[in-house]
Parts: C-alpha cells; structure tokens; sequence
C-alpha cells in the first residue's frame, strides 16, 4: 500500500482548486481526486448567458486574480478559463469518482471504483451544486411536454415561438425566464412559491456584494430590516404584477433557507413589461396541462429551476457528520469531532458570496492543516 498523501481533496471545482493550492502555498503534499474528466464540471453545464454575481475583484481565488479583462461580471466561459489556467500544475487525478471514506488508524481511506487513497487529512470539496434536483410532482412522468432541469438549459433557441414555465425564482431561473422572453419564446410563465428578495446588482457605483461584506458581521435582525427597507426603495411594489413583498429578510433567507438574494439582471424590466408573468407553485401535472394554484397551464416546455442535492451521502453519510438534508454539519477550517481532519468546503452560500468565502476559508483551512 502507497504512503499516505498528507492531504487528498475531493473534487476540481473552485472549491477544490481553491484548498489545493492554498495547501501547496504551504508546502504541504496535495493530491486532487476528480470524478470528471476536466475541472469545473458543474460551471460547464449552466446556461450560456451566465455572468457571476459577485464581481471578479471579490471573486479570484488564493494566489491567483481573475485577469482583468474578463470585466467587472465574468462571464461563465470566462471562469471557466480561469480555472483551466489555475488549475495548471496542481496534481489531480481525472475519472477518479470517491464513492466512500472511511478511517482506520488515524488514517482517511478513500475507495474508488478501481483503488483506494490513503490520506492523513481529507477535504471535501464536491460542490455546492452537484445533484440536480426535481421535485416528485403528481403526474410527473405522465407529462406530454418537455421537462428538465434548469442544470440542461443552454439558450432560448430551441423554445423559439414555444410556450414555457420556468418553475422557481432563484437566480437561475429568473435568468432563464429573462433568457426565454428575450429569446423569442412565445410566452413565459414563472411558477414562485415564496416570493424572493430582490435586489438590484449594483447600488448606485457599489456592487451589491460591497454591501454584503460590509453588514455580515451585523445583528440577522438589523440586516433584515434594512434588506427589506431598500428592496421597498429600490425595487418598489411589484404585487400587481404577481409578486409580493417578501416576509422574511434576506439575512434570514440566506440562514434558514439556503436562498440568497435573487440579483435583477433584466428580469424586472421583463416582467414589468409582461414579457414574464407569475403563476403560483406548480402543483401537479396533468397529461398536458400543469396546475399552479387556480391556473391551469399548457406549457410546450417546463425548466425546473429547482436547485441541487449536495450528494454526500454516498461518501460521508455513514460517519454522521450530515445534517437531514444533506448538508455537512461543521464546514471548513473546522472538522466535525466524529470525523478529525475531515473539512467541507464550498457547502454555503453566504451573503457575501460563495466564492468569496470560499478564498477565504481555503487560506484558513491550510493553515490548520499545516499545523497538523
């Protein structure tokens, strides 16, 4: 059996990239375990139109910029460049799915397909959004018309002169709804059931991120009140166009829920327009016909904006360091006390931005794992 490598991460996403090289900035021997054959695996699949929403100042990861020329809002090819280029030179291991972790010794092995690593330190870094999600809707498999998940739309070409719901008001799909309406699509509905914080990307000259950074040490209930006091300032009321004022701030939104803030990159002025109408939650399905609410829908196409199941359980829910839903209980620098020097990271989507939080608990996680 091989020595044990001092630190195996598990997944070449930002995440993973991001721990890898903090570990190699600290002379510590590092060896990534991907499952796909390249990095940023889920980046590849999202829409075309995709920009970040955090700006690309806040958004490079440890030792590494994001070139300036990629703007202020990177593009998803863009990023995915980025990451082909930082990636260069860590040591990673493509095709290698983990499928289980265990510890014996003190030491962490983890089994593949084909072998097992052995590693002293463990960071898991699989990705936030890894299992695309649909519901189990009554009457699912029964529908006539195309269904998928948000995770396979690319761009309205296809849906040109159709007639589509996006279901879910999340950034994704209020983005394939402006996508959609701008496309061509004949109609476009969005199915919401609660409705979302909105605000705009930008406060004046400031990005909204700015604003994040700023008030995430502040009380949840102070940041609450004043989410909602400028969504009232600079969004205004949208109920006559389907959509009401959120009850929870985005704070609480962002803790309880896992929803952060749904950034207007064009869909207000869409739905202001009528271009995008609301409908409430899709409720079933019926040969042809979706039901949301009181409204009964014939839609040519569904795209279910329905977010992801993080997908540890194979790997790590029999060491019961998960919450119910999947979620580690302890992330990243920390470990949880059943699993020493096993570290989740990437698993949160704060309000000052994923990837920002991510750069940063990276610099974190190395050096604890270098005093170890």
């Amino acid at each position: 059996m091989a020595k044990p490598r001092d630190v195996l991460v598990i997944g070449a996403g930002p995440a993973g990239l991001a721990a890898a090289s903090a570990a190699r900035e600290r002379d510590i021997e590092v060896e990534v375990a991907e499952a796909a054959q390249s990095v940023a695996t889920s980046w590849r699949s999202h829409y075309d139109r995709l920009h970040l929403h955090t700006t690309r100042r806040l958004s490079g990861l440890p030792g590494r910029p994001i070139p300036a020329d990629a703007g202020t809002w990177v593009s998803r090819d863009d990023f995915i460049a980025y990451l082909e280029d930082y990636a260069r030179g860590l040591p990673i291991r493509f095709l290698t799915r983990v499928e289980r972790l265990d510890r014996e010794d003190g030491t962490w092995h983890a089994r593949t397909a084909t072998d097992e690593i052995q590693a002293r330190q463990v960071v898991v870094a699989t990705g936030y959004n890894h299992a695309p999600h649909i519901p189990d809707w009554p009457g699912r498999d029964g529908f006539t018309g195309e269904l998928i998940h948000s995770s396979r739309y690319r761009n309205p070409e296809s849906y040109r002169g159709q007639e589509v719901l996006v279901v879910g008001a999340g950034n994704s799909g209020a983005e394939i709804a402006a996508d959609l309406a701008e496309g061509g699509a004949n109609k476009v509905w969005i199915a919401i059931r609660t409705p979302p914080n909105i605000v705009r990307r930008n406060v004046g000259p400031m990005a909204n991120q700015h604003l994040g950074i700023a008030v995430h040490n502040l009380p949840v209930g102070f940041v609450d009140r004043v989410s909602l006091l400028m969504q009232r300032a600079t969004i205004g009321d949208l109920s006559r166009h389907g959509l009401r004022s959120p009850r929870k701030g985005a704070y609480t939104r962002i803790l309880e829920d896992e929803q952060i803030p749904l950034i207007d990159v064009g869909f207000l002025a869409l739905l202001k327009a009528g271009r995008i109408q609301v409908v409430p939650a899709l409720e079933k399905f019926d040969g042809a016909e979706v039901f949301c609410g009181d409204r009964r829908l014939r839609p040519d196409a569904v795209i279910a904006a329905t977010g992801y199941r993080r997908g540890l359980e194979s790997i790590a829910g029999h060491l019961d360091v998960l919450a119910p839903g999947g979620r580690p209980l302890v992330h990243a620098p920390r470990a949880h006390p059943k699993a020493p020097r096993l570290y989740f990271i990437g698993y949160t989507n704060p309000i000052v931005g994923n990837l920002y939080e991510v750069a940063r608990v990276a610099r974190r996680l190395a050096g604890v794992m270098a005093a170890r």
